[in-house]
């Protein structure tokens, strides 16, 4: 059975994105964007490839990454429902420097170049918009930099785990679902596998987290901060 297109002009403009263009330029923008649906492990585009546009994720999941010449895979960034990909190589009229692989089964839009470059030219509004989507992600970028190059191992888990939504789990805990397997996690923390798992045990045999497979429960979360710091 075929999966249920959207009302893509709807989920346009709900995004930050686009929030502030009006309903005339929201048509327009979805006149150029096409849907798929896509299965986990899918490469989107591969690095070297030509940039048509950019894509936003509507629900799934999907790895940025880059290839060592020993095939080793870095994770670059992983990008979650309602966030997009590919604005800035878009601009740069170059070709793809990551490649695009899904990480779940996914539906994506992709934004046709050719619109999104009209609309610029329309609306004044729309190019700030991009402006400070695309500011956001470099900002990103150096506190990975920072991190990866200030921070111990330990302080990037503690850190990314404080910073991941969850629920609460009882009075000052918190539980967390991992919203990726471990390996893909550890690479985009700049870690190997060993080394995060081996974060977690540590941090499990403090008592500040409980682990069952991709679930930590974060036990206190005082505690854990203060661990980190």
């Amino acid at each position: 059975m075929p999966a249920p297109k959207i009302k893509t002009a709807a989920f346009l403009a709900n995004l930050p994105l686009f929030r502030e263009l009006a309903a005339g330029e929201i048509e327009r923008l979805a006149a150029g964007t096409t849907e798929a649906h896509v299965p986990r492990g899918t490469v989107l585009f591969s690095r070297g490839d030509p940039c048509t546009g950019f894509h936003l994720v509507v629900y799934g999941r999907v790895k940025l990454l880059v290839m060592s010449p020993q095939g080793g895979e870095k994770v670059v960034e992983i990008i979650n429902p309602g966030f997009s990909f590919g604005e800035a190589v878009m601009f740069m009229e170059r070709p793809y420097v990551v490649t695009a692989e899904t990480l779940a089964d996914s539906m994506l839009l992709h934004v046709s170049r050719d619109v999104v470059f009209e609309g610029l030219a329309r609306d004044p509004r729309f190019a700030r918009r991009m402006l400070a989507g695309l500011s956001r992600r470099l900002h990103g970028l150096v506190s990975d930099v920072e991190s990866y190059s200030l921070k111990s191992g330990t302080e990037r888990v503690i850190g990314y785990l404080l910073h991941t939504e969850g629920e609460p789990a009882g009075e000052g805990a918190h539980r967390v679902a991992l919203p990726v397997a471990k390996a893909v996690l550890a690479s985009r923390l700049n870690l190997t596998p060993e080394h995060f798992s081996r974060v977690l045990h540590e941090l499990a045999e403090q008592g500040l987290i409980g682990i069952d497979g991709r679930n930590i429960e974060i036990r206190d979360l005082d505690r854990l901060r203060a661990y980190g710091n």
